[in-house]
């Protein structure tokens, strides 16, 4: 589904109401849309783990306008569902994260930060440790 006032909608013809009962709770699966604007945004709520997550945030059941009692985990299975056809677990989304270099680095956190001097300026001498750059000198740290 393109918007979340649509799986309003299909909650309405679902389980009676207004859009507006069950809309906060589809926004909250497509807020991951301001970080990442294309389908891959889906692997931050969109499996079994965030519908249980909506459930807590919104609790158990919501009372609909009609005032139906509707469990919020069967809304969450609905907006799931019908972006994506069945309910994966994180785990099929992490399958397809390539893990890179940059995620298996660590750092002790006891060990001191190691400051360097930017590699655009040849010859620099790296700073002593605890020191601080010159003013205007760019550097990078690592951690």
């Amino acid at each position: 589904m393109a918007h979340c006032y649509y799986h309003a909608l299909s909650s309405v013809r679902k389980w009676g109401g207004r859009p507006d009962d069950y809309l906060p709770l589809h926004q909250w699966f497509d807020q991951s849309k301001a970080i990442l604007a294309d389908p891959r945004h889906r692997a931050l709520r969109h499996h079994a783990e965030g519908i249980f997550m909506l459930e807590t945030l919104f609790g158990a059941t919501l009372v609909n306008a009609d005032g139906r009692t509707v469990p919020v985990r069967l809304v969450g299975e609905q907006h799931v569902r019908e972006d994506l056809g069945s309910i994966p677990s994180f785990a099929d989304w992490a399958r397809l994260i390539a893990p890179q270099a940059w995620m298996l680095r660590g750092h002790h956190l006891d060990a001191p930060l190691a400051v360097l001097m930017d590699q655009s300026e040849p010859g620099s001498e790296p700073p002593v440790a605890g020191s601080h750059p010159a003013a205007g000198k760019s550097v990078r740290v690592e951690i």
